[in-house]
């Protein structure tokens, strides 16, 4: 400390974030101004934006809560007992605010009630803090009919600072329904639990109704009010751009994406999610195989999350033809020194390339698309199969192999041992498809199987092209067996279904790469297969038929037979 007008406190920490950062705390007579030691930012407050001082007993010795007009918070810790003196005379004489000394609650009690203080969420018991929560911080807000979780954003993975555990995730359980008690309050203030049985006979007018004229559980209130105070727009400004009712087949669901300087936000219908452009490691491009739709992957570490499962990959699917016309709120000077031309401050062009570029300017990072080591029987990028229970695209890129939408899987080349090519069950009857299993260096497998027959050679080529020790477990005589089936599979097939007729054998022809039934059926089946799991594709369908109609030839020729024995015995 110096003269009566300035005190100076050094070794102060920061609070109300993740990370904790110390700097020197100084206060002057028209405001007070704290300097991070290890990076140089200068946070100010002028004595006009001050509304509220709080002295408090915590884990660093003492703290000072400041609260502003405009909502934000800011702790101050590290103070020591005998500083508190000095600091509640200072801000008394110049800023006209008492420094109001306030005990925590100990009693180790999970029951009680919260109150919203700017951007702040505290838990209190009786007139006691136990804890605050930045809602800066929240990262997703879900909510049932009397539970509320909140998930919050974490530290970069990378960061040598961080040395202990970190909360993920915090419940609260809040009953009853939602009624207002008093007039002309916020409605965060407003909101009054009661239990079930508390508000029979009362007057459903004093009831919080939604958009729907339902009446709303305390939860839900509760819940609305998170994602409210959790929206940052109020503390950091307008958002670069944002992007209305983006398709999103993994999680499933339509988004809005708001695009901020360091994040972007994901809301959705239920879920709101904060992602930190640091988290994105990964972003791939890929044209579907029905021609009409493009697959924009992006990957993250840590993955975002529902409940207990975990979304380590957003896939989302755009029309070829859909276009749009942006223009994003950055300064023409801020697109030239820090993105560096990576980003233009206007776009009009197809929706996919618009994003994918926003994506990649924002993030730095580059977008993976499809190479020309590898086309498929029809001359696409990816090849139709099943993991487990789930039919999709598997793309085999440059340096991995992606298959999604559901579930997205990326096996990288370095992490592979071999691949092994097999019949299904290990069979030789059925020679229409065969199964694919990558073996990892890590002693975990993935099995791909229903790969039509017609794509061995394509994709053996390819994994010879890439040095990837492949294991065939037939039998010498059965694999010359199967390449000549391939090689004659079609000529079988024109004759066998040469008899049926020539309508049914245009319908039936899924050999042929320029069948306009085909594509008709992709694209009119998309829907099905975005939303059904346990959509099965096209090709499983039309050998249920084929077998089916053998079955019935096979009996008919025994029924003739046998017609033939009794005529010759009489």
């Amino acid at each position: 400390m110096s003269d009566s007008r300035v005190h100076e406190f050094d070794g102060i920490y920061l609070g109300g974030s993740m990370i904790p950062a110390v700097g020197k705390l100084k206060l002057a007579t028209n405001g007070l101004a704290w300097r991070n030691s290890n990076t140089g930012n200068i946070i100010t407050v002028l004595q006009n934006d001050m509304k509220k001082f709080s002295w408090y007993r915590v884990a660093k010795n003492y703290e000072v809560k400041l609260q502003c007009n405009n909502g934000i918070i800011y702790k101050f810790d590290g103070f020591a007992k005998e500083d508190y003196e000095g600091l509640a005379s200072f801000i008394k004489s110049h800023y006209r605010i008492v420094l109001e000394q306030k005990e925590l609650s100990l009693r180790g009690w999970n029951w009680g009630r919260t109150e919203f203080q700017g951007t702040q969420l505290s838990f209190l018991v009786g007139n006691r803090q136990v804890f605050e929560i930045p809602l800066t911080e929240v990262a997703n807000t879900t909510s049932t009919r009397n539970e509320v979780a909140l998930e919050f954003t974490q530290p970069e993975s990378g960061n040598k600072r961080i040395k202990e555990d970190t909360i993920t995730e915090m419940r609260f359980y809040i009953p009853g329904m939602a009624t207002i008690h008093t007039e002309g309050e916020d409605l965060e203030n407003s909101v009054k639990k009661t239990n079930n049985g508390d508000n029979e006979g009362e007057d459903n007018e004093n009831l919080v109704l939604g958009e729907d004229g339902e009446a709303m559980t305390a939860a839900a209130v509760f819940h609305d009010t998170i994602k409210q105070k959790a929206d940052l727009r109020m503390v950091t400004g307008e958002g670069i751009g944002s992007f209305q009712d983006l398709l999103c087949l993994t999680p499933r669901g339509r988004f809005e994406v708001d695009f901020y300087p360091t994040f972007l936000r994901l809301r959705g219908k239920t879920h709101d999610y904060k992602i930190n452009y640091v988290s994105v490691i990964k972003l791939f491009l890929l044209p579907k195989p029905d021609e009409m739709h493009m697959m924009f992957v992006v990957g993250l570490d840590p993955p975002i999350r529902q409940g207990q499962t975990r979304y380590p990959f957003l896939v989302f699917q755009f029309a070829r033809d859909e276009e749009i016309d942006i223009t994003l709120q950055i300064d023409e000077e801020l697109l030239k020194t820090k993105y560096e031309g990576r980003l233009q401050k206007s776009y009009d062009a197809p929706t996919f390339e618009v994003v994918c570029s926003i994506f990649k300017g924002l993030t730095g990072q580059k977008v993976i698309v499809p190479g020309n080591l590898y086309k498929s029987h029809h001359l696409h990028h990816a090849v139709k199969c099943s993991l487990k229970a789930n039919e999709s695209y598997l793309y085999p890129l440059d340096k991995s192999f992606l298959f999604i939408p559901k579930p997205p899987t990326l096996i990288s080349h370095n992490e592979i041992a071999s691949v092994t090519f097999s019949r299904v069950g290990g069979g030789i009857t059925n020679t229409r498809t065969f199964e694919m299993k990558f073996n990892m260096k890590n002693g975990v497998d993935y099995q791909f199987g229903g790969i039509n027959r017609e794509e061995y050679p394509a994709l053996n080529e390819f994994l010879q092209l890439k040095k990837i020790k492949v294991k065939n477990e037939l039998s010498e005589e059965n694999t010359l067996n199967f390449h000549d089936e391939l090689s004659s599979s079609e000529d079988e097939d024109d004759r066998r279904l040469g008899r049926i007729g020539g309508d049914d054998m245009d319908n039936n022809d899924e050999d042929s790469s320029e069948d306009e039934d085909f594509v008709a059926t992709e694209s009119e089946s998309d829907v099905e297969e975005e939303f059904d799991e346990n959509y099965g594709g096209s090709d499983s369908s039309e050998e249920e038929e084929e077998k089916s109609h053998s079955r019935k030839h096979s009996r008919s020729s025994s029924k003739n037979v046998e017609s033939e024995s009794e005529i010759e015995g009489t």
